[in-house]
């Protein structure tokens, strides 16, 4: 789309280029840091924070854990103690901002129900923090953009935690959209989704439409962003649908999004999402084979396979570990970002037509470049 400045191709080529992601488990990110690791502070304590990304800061040799922002005190008592956090890099969201005068954090990382993405990326760049922001970035372009601009502002790096664009075998089909071992991509199928909720669930932020929740803002992003990744291009156009099979549980929220994006030249992207039906795979189709990733995004095992026989199973030892040190890496180096603000930016986009389409019933919508 001519008229973004931002150049997904450039980005994606640039990021392969700075270090090769197939390396870190052996040690090799970089030989010698140029500085002391990069104090990350948490900002959020669910599942993710406590089952991904702590740990995966206790592997990391760019950046580490080094404090905690949460409301619920008991919890800070006890990551306290587990990770060994001085008092002074103890946060809640009242005295957020005080974050300001402390040396030992220089990236917050947001991991907190979609709504307040913006809310804390901004305050953390207010800051004068780096900031790492789960996916999706926000609820919507528009947010994402004041999102980007926060950060530029105050000179800070903003990362989205898409994970799978550090992943070697991700990174592996990344790389064939220029090198088109099977010549020009025809067609892309993507598809994220698990089963899960019932009717004990309603507490759940994922089901409450004023967090964020819903299959495609939590899963369908996943097969957005790959299609994305898969081709190298932008969507032009996208058609799509919600359906849901337990409206007594999804009364505000989609429960499966069905939709097909439209790129230029022609290829098209079959995708869905759901919190329904288990399904995780990233097909591509080419004009002389074809190649997959099957599962693309779950947090470990990531394989695939191709139309002639190879074998696509690279192993890292933590995803997430991987992601914060190649974006830790990044910052202190002044490398570009594998996944920016603008990488977020542009998924969106795509969202904000995606939810357009649906509302009007699955009819065709431009995508605003």
């Amino acid at each position: 789309m001519s008229s973004n400045p931002w150049s997904r191709r450039q980005v994606l080529k640039g990021a392969l280029g700075a270090m090769a992601a197939s390396a870190w488990p052996l040690g090799a990110l970089a030989a010698t840091p140029p500085r002391k690791p990069l104090g990350v502070a948490l900002v959020g304590l669910g599942g993710y924070s406590e089952g991904r990304l702590a740990p995966a800061l206790q592997l990391t040799k760019h950046c580490r854990l080094a404090g905690i922002v949460t409301g619920t005190p008991a919890k800070a008592k006890a990551w306290q103690a587990r990770y060994q956090l001085p008092d002074r890099n103890i946060y809640d969201y009242d005295n957020f901002a005080s974050i300001a005068d402390n040396p030992d954090i220089d990236v917050v990382y947001v991991v907190l129900p979609n709504s307040l993405h913006g809310k804390y990326t901004i305050a953390a760049a207010e800051a004068g923090k780096h900031v790492w922001c789960e996916k999706p970035m926000a609820m919507n372009a528009a947010e994402a953009q004041r999102m980007i601009d926060a950060c530029n502002r105050n000179k800070v790096k903003l990362a989205i935690g898409y994970r799978m664009h550090h992943e070697p075998n991700t990174r592996r089909i990344i790389s064939w959209v220029d090198e088109k071992p099977y010549g020009a991509i025809r067609r892309v199928r993507a598809e994220a989704g698990f089963s899960a909720f019932d009717e004990d669930s309603r507490g759940n932020w994922r089901l409450d439409p004023a967090r964020g929740g819903g299959a495609m803002y939590d899963m369908g992003v996943y097969a957005l962003n790959g299609a994305r990744y898969a081709t190298g291009l932008e969507p032009v156009a996208v058609s799509a649908r919600h359906e849901t099979r337990r409206p007594q549980i999804f009364t505000g929220v989609d429960e499966t999004t069905r939709f097909t994006l439209e790129f230029p030249g022609g290829i098209v992207g079959d995708c869905a999402t759901s919190f329904g039906i288990n399904m995780n795979q990233l097909h591509v189709d080419c004009e002389r084979g074809w190649y997959e990733l099957a599962p693309f995004q779950s947090y470990d095992g990531i394989k695939g396979r191709t139309s002639d026989g190879k074998v696509l199973d690279a192993r890292v030892q933590h995803q997430q570990a991987l992601q914060m040190d190649e974006d830790a890496l990044a910052i202190m180096q002044g490398t570009p970002l594998r996944a920016p603000g603008e990488e977020g930016l542009a998924d969106m986009r795509v969202m904000d037509a995606i939810f357009a389409s649906a509302k009007a019933g699955g009819k065709k919508v431009t995508i605003a470049g």
